[in-house]
């Protein structure tokens, strides 16, 4: 099954995780760079693309300043980045250039891929840097980024990246072998294959407790939902594994592999699903629910029970069932207001607007 889904890979997304690159000091391990910086290396003589989502700026600037834990303050977390960022650059620029590729910075925020404009516009210097044998280097723009407006962590980042693309393959490089059962017990082991991400699967993931790291298993697990419902198959591995890369591209047993959806969504179906923060809540009914999620109809008014938040015509909502469990999203054809005063009686959201999730 490995071995046939990812033999005929041709551009993956590879996120680095802080664990992986720094050391106990949280300053840059540099074994650690180089022996990544090989197998990218590797990947590209093979004609792969490569994209990277890297971590670590913070960690490296949290050691040039003198901090022992990840600072909670905006600014001085700003600062750590503007510091880091500039050493990790420094540091793949040098170690790439022993294998003769370049490499470019790419810093993101939230807003460069919710805007539409702006979305494509990334997308496009993102595939010229790759078509011109470029290895791309992305992270979140820290130092200017607050906190309504961030990914959260770099293991969303890296999803939606792979979704910007899109990608054949994201694979999450970690301090951890992948998705563990039984963590911390006597009979614990690496999940090889998850075929669905269910809430029993939910139920494995737990956060870190590292000075350095964001996210954990939960935003990895978080990561799988956005890129196997967009087509793209996910891998959770151990980055500090010489040849990690190698073994996944080539379908070996390495690592947690998540399987893809079926059907991949179109780019404009996955800017809709992925790439917003709601504005708004529609709570359907089960005759709605039935409608949107097994039988592919559009969003009609009488089928809503209730509209929760503000928002105006165009904006991206979440769809919910009466229990409050998220079934779709979609841009709607109609503001708020006009839902709750009752104008509205026909179409809010018509099916090519909609995703099921």
């Amino acid at each position: 099954m490995r071995h046939a889904l990812l033999q005929q890979v041709k551009r993956v997304v590879v996120k680095l995780g802080t664990g992986v690159l720094t050391d106990s000091r949280k300053r840059p391990d540099q074994v650690q760079f180089a022996q990544l910086v090989a197998q990218v290396a590797g990947l590209r003589n093979e004609g792969r693309q490569v994209v990277l989502v890297t971590s670590g700026a913070v960690g490296a600037g949290m050691g040039v300043l003198g901090l022992e834990s990840r600072p909670r303050e905006l600014a001085t977390l700003q600062a750590c980045a503007a510091v880091g960022q500039s050493r990790l650059m420094t540091m793949y620029e040098t170690l790439f250039r022993h294998y003769d590729l370049g490499v470019a910075q790419v810093l993101l925020t939230y807003e460069d891929l919710q805007d539409h404009t702006r979305h494509l516009n990334a997308r496009n210097t993102l595939l010229t840097l790759l078509n011109r044998g470029i290895v791309p280097i992305i992270n979140e723009n820290d130092a200017v980024s607050v906190t309504e407006l961030k990914f959260g962590d770099n293991d969303r980042l890296s999803a939606l990246v792979a979704n910007l693309l899109p990608a054949d393959l994201l694979v999450l490089l970690t301090t951890a072998d992948g998705l563990i059962r039984d963590f911390g017990k006597p009979g614990a082991h690496r999940v090889s294959v998850v075929e669905s991400v269910d809430s029993g699967i939910e139920g494995l993931a737990e956060g870190t407790r590292s000075a350095t790291a964001v996210g954990g298993m939960i935003t990895k697990i978080e990561a799988a939902k956005i890129a196997v419902r967009a087509g793209i198959p996910m891998v959770i591995a151990p980055g500090k594994k010489f040849d990690a890369l190698r073994r996944i591209v080539a379908g070996e047993d390495e690592g947690t592999l998540f399987l893809p959806g079926k059907t991949k969504l179109e780019s404009r179906k996955r800017w809709i699903a992925f790439f917003h923060r709601p504005a708004g809540n529609l709570i359907v009914d089960d005759g709605a629910r039935r409608a949107l999620c097994e039988q592919g109809r559009s969003l009609l008014a009488p089928g809503i029970a209730k509209v929760e938040g503000g928002f105006e015509a165009g904006a991206v909502v979440k769809i919910s069932d009466s229990a409050g469990r998220e079934l779709a999203r979609g841009l709607t054809q109609c503001g708020s207001e006009e839902l709750r005063s009752g104008r509205r009686t026909g179409e809010v959201i018509h099916r090519n607007d909609l995703v099921v999730l």
